[in-house]
């Protein structure tokens, strides 16, 4: 039970900062070297596609069937299919939905709400369910660069 109360506090964090925290990741993807793709793409378009992540994480998080419910947010935001779109490469799309992972836990620093070793521990349970949901959204990724990609060269996709 308190596993989940610190799990529920990240995640509430995430959703109601999703709009904080997107901001952090594009900023990074603006100015890091291994997103430079990200550059051209609008600001508001992909802060937005971030956000929508962030605000379905305790919904994955606590799924049944988190691999199923991460595709199904992966389509509804279009992500692969708008990147693809500014051929942005998959490499540095993958490193973008790392970043985004990443911006999460350093948010949630920032607000000091790990405190005791007992937090951390709780923590690390969290971040490794989490890691797990990023896992799925870049193999999904993945695999709809392949299909795009089969489609644009005349291929059926499997």
């Amino acid at each position: 039970m308190q596993q989940r109360v610190l799990a529920d506090k990240l995640l509430d964090l995430s959703k109601n900062y999703a709009k904080n925290i997107s901001q952090k990741w594009y900023e990074a993807l603006s100015t890091n070297a291994r997103t430079t793709s990200f550059r051209a793409l609008p600001k508001d378009v992909i802060m937005a596609k971030g956000e929508s992540f962030l605000i379905n994480l305790k919904q994955l998080y606590f799924s049944e069937n988190p691999f199923s419910e991460v595709k199904q947010i992966m389509e509804h935001t279009a992500y692969a299919e708008y990147t693809v779109s500014y051929n942005v490469p998959l490499h540095e799309n993958i490193y973008s939905l790392i970043l985004l992972r990443r911006h999460i836990w350093l948010y949630a620093e920032s607000q000091a709400i790990i405190n005791t070793s007992l937090d951390m521990w709780q923590a690390l349970e969290s971040i490794n369910r989490t890691i797990l949901l990023f896992d799925y959204a870049i193999t999904i990724l993945a695999q709809k660069y392949v299909e795009i990609e089969n489609r644009r060269a005349g291929k059926s996709s499997k």
